[in-house]
């Protein structure tokens, strides 16, 4: 009889990089990046348009990564029409007919990416461990935004 591992960083980071690598492996048919996708994804999860701070705010928050990155991202989208900024409103971006499109490409075969690696698995499973991913990844951050000195 196999024992499960022990939770931990080690096997939360492998199935986090065996997602990350097939869903790269998707992104990279698109033309686009990983950081381009994550801000297409939230453009369109903010309906109409987006303010760029917030974006970039969420970009760098959820992948953390530097500014730069974020608006370097955000960047070459607009340079490949694939968001643009309102008219009249230059700190707004909302996503072009072209970066909808691709948007909608890009989530569709994910969800069926999301089928073939959660589906079958029990929804209590999924409950819990999404329970705790959740409350693991508020404990990080506040590791990172310095509200607990680390551990020794």
């Amino acid at each position: 009889m196999s024992t499960a591992p022990t939770l931990n960083g080690q096997v939360i980071g492998q199935a986090h990089y065996a997602t990350r690598a097939v869903l790269e492996r998707l992104v990279a048919g698109t033309g686009a990046t990983f950081h381009q996708v994550v801000a297409l994804n939230a453009t369109a999860d903010s309906g109409a348009a987006m303010d760029r701070d917030r974006l970039v705010l969420r970009m760098t928050s959820t992948l953390k990564i530097d500014e730069s990155t974020a608006l370097a991202a955000i960047a070459d989208l607009t340079a490949s029409k694939l968001v643009e900024t309102l008219p009249g409103e230059e700190s707004r971006i909302r996503l072009t007919d072209a970066g909808r499109a691709l948007q909608d490409r890009i989530s569709t075969a994910t969800a069926g990416i999301t089928e073939r690696l959660y589906g079958g698995l029990p929804a209590e499973d999924l409950a819990a461990a999404s329970r705790v991913l959740t409350a693991v990844t508020a404990r990080a951050n506040a590791e990172l935004d310095g509200a607990r000195p680390p551990s020794a």
